[in-house]
């Protein structure tokens, strides 16, 4: 069973940094996605980061181009998020899907998500 477990949500001040982790298991993730999205509220959910597993090639939303970084290590799947803003409050989700020459998509597997908070 995939499970996808985030973590490293808070409140922050603007201008700061926080790191989210997604804990990914459950089957090989050789050939996905790995996916950051958001939601803030009365809002619909958007596209953030994602990342090949393997080849480790990256996508950015121009919203967060420059100031979030996402990567990988062993089973965990980061994204550093810097120079933070208010309107990066949303609840933060990881996702997963199988490669398919899209960055965007339906994705398979999400994770509960975890909340940003980003105070003026």
């Amino acid at each position: 069973q995939v499970q996808l477990v985030e973590s490293g949500g808070g409140l922050v001040q603007a201008g700061g940094s926080l790191r989210l982790s997604c804990a990914a298991s459950g089957r090989t993730f050789s050939n996905y996605l790995m996916g950051w999205f958001r939601q803030a509220p009365g809002k619909e959910r958007e596209f953030v980061a994602a990342r090949s597993w393997s080849v480790g090639t990256t996508h950015y939303a121009d919203s967060v181009k420059g100031r979030f970084t996402i990567s990988r290590d062993n089973a965990k799947v980061y994204l550093q998020m810097n120079s933070l803003k208010p309107e990066d409050t949303a609840v933060y989700y990881c996702a997963a899907k199988r490669t398919d020459g899209t960055w965007y998509g339906d994705y398979d597997y999400w994770g509960q998500g975890t909340q940003v908070t980003v105070s003026s």
